[in-house]
């Protein structure tokens, strides 16, 4: 089965297209420096040629406010109607654990727009909401160091390793359309604070984390609730812990 990779060239995309064609399958990977640019069209109906699955992964250069709302809007309604032209019989998006809870989160408000749009396009379709990388850390940190010192809240997360996201995005695509939206989440609830903390320290950063439940999430308060999967027992929990990605990382 051919299934195009809509950003398979970035860090989930990658393993992604490795275990599709480790199963058997054609994973076509197509991103900006392979040619194939979601936002301009360039190169999408060839990369969309003969397939059956689209997994869009694409993200955004940018976080400003209207820059990623943009960015989603055209990239996804481009794929969106290419994969209709296309005959594509499953699109699978990659969103955001939480997107839909957080408020004055721009990148979130986006993601809710992105998935609108899939919902809405008449194909049939299965949205993965992951929860936060544990390869993000240091994005978190970067966006919450003053000077020596990171404040970050203490609001639980349930981060997961990429690689258990590429390989659930994998059994989504070759699995029927959910045709709704599925969580996807590590096996442990952490907070904030202390997920950032253990990694600096896993990776000899000398930063101090300070607790501080004032502190906002990317522009967004954030509670216990925000960012993990709702407790009704239907997420989907991958094995990987924190203290055994850290060890090998």
């Amino acid at each position: 089965m051919k299934i195009a990779v809509i950003g398979g060239s970035g860090l989930i995309g990658r393993g992604l297209v490795q275990n599709l064609n480790n199963l058997g399958h054609e994973a076509v990977a197509a991103s900006p420096s392979l040619g194939v640019n979601s936002v301009t069209g360039e190169g999408l109906a060839a990369a969309l040629a003969g397939a059956q699955v689209v997994v869009d992964v694409t993200n955004s250069p940018s976080f400003e406010e209207q820059a990623v709302l943009t960015f989603f809007a055209t990239s996804t309604g481009n794929l969106l109607a290419e994969a209709a032209n296309a005959g594509v019989q499953h699109y699978v998006a990659l969103s955001i654990v939480g997107t839909d809870r957080p408020p004055g989160n721009a990148y979130f408000n986006a993601k809710v727009a992105q998935e609108k749009l899939i919902q809405a396009a008449g194909i049939p379709y299965t949205i993965v909401r992951a929860t936060q990388f544990f390869e993000f850390a240091g994005a978190i940190a970067y966006t919450a160091t003053e000077g020596q010192t990171v404040r970050l809240p203490s609001a639980a997360m349930q981060p997961i390793a990429a690689a258990d996201v590429s390989a659930a995005l994998a059994a989504y695509a070759l699995d029927k359309p959910v045709n709704g939206i599925v969580d996807l989440a590590g096996p442990e609830k952490i907070g904030m604070d202390e997920f950032v903390r253990l990694s600096l320290r896993a990776a000899g950063d000398k930063r101090e984390v300070v607790t501080d439940n004032e502190a906002g999430y990317f522009g967004g308060q954030v509670d216990d609730s925000s960012l993990v999967p709702a407790d009704d027992g239907k997420a989907c929990i991958a094995a990987t812990r924190l203290a055994d990605w850290l060890a090998r990382s």
